[in-house]
């Protein structure tokens, strides 16, 4: 046996692991757009991936993590970008630029999802109520990133608030995506018009949130910033 024996193994099982994750995930989706996610069922996901029923519950305990398969990184990402925003930058200003980023990029995860994906949402009564309660978690992780930056207290209802006014225009934009999409449009056309659409979603809030969460710079001790 070589050396290395023991620790190459792992690393394989946990690659094997990731591709059969990553196989019937996408198996699921193709059959929730073909036929309809209320319409498909946990075993024909499993034929068409070639395991067993027991082996897609084990990698998704719900039928909607099969659909909905980003879903940490999606409730993570504003308050990850507030955690990361740069020396003077305030939260807004940071959220403001990952997003138009993101439409640069027209990020999957932003809404740029395609037509056939967006309307198996958009038909399914359980993915819509999923997706919004996605929404809800994001609102409160990012709650809880704006009351670590501010040094308020968890139960502060400012970081509270802020995250409300910031997520709100996160869920209008994404909803916006949605719609264009589901209209017809390409994605390089609702990147165009949503670059300048989320300039003026973020600039409503501008008023309130001009020094919010301004993070210090380097040896500067943060001080907690309130809502006008």
């Amino acid at each position: 046996m070589q050396p290395n024996t023991p620790t190459a193994a792992p690393g394989l099982r946990e690659t094997k692991k990731r591709e059969t994750r990553q196989l019937i995930s996408d198996r699921a989706t193709r059959l929730f757009m073909e036929q309809g996610f209320e319409r498909t069922t946990i075993a024909e996901i499993a034929d068409a991936a070639r395991v067993a029923k027991k082996t897609v519950t084990n990698y998704f305990p719900r039928k909607e993590d099969l659909a909905l398969d980003h879903q940490d990184e999606f409730v993570a990402a504003l308050a990850d970008t507030v955690a990361a925003r740069e020396p003077g930058e305030t939260a807004l200003e940071a959220l403001r630029r990952s997003f138009l980023a993101a439409v640069a990029a027209q990020d999957p995860v932003a809404g740029f999802a395609g037509p056939r994906f967006t309307r198996m949402i958009a038909e399914s009564p359980t993915l819509s109520l999923c997706l919004r309660g996605l929404h809800d978690r994001r609102e409160e992780a990012l709650a809880a990133s704006l009351a670590e930056a501010t040094g308020a207290s968890p139960d502060d209802i400012t970081p509270h608030t802020a995250a409300a006014l910031l997520g709100g225009v996160h869920r209008v934009l994404f909803g916006r995506i949605q719609g264009l999409t589901l209209a017809g449009r390409t994605n390089p056309e609702i990147a165009e018009v949503l670059a300048e659409e989320a300039r003026r979603a973020f600039d409503l809030l501008t008023p309130a949130l001009a020094d919010y969460a301004r993070r210090a710079d380097a040896g500067d001790r943060p001080a907690e910033r309130t809502v006008e």
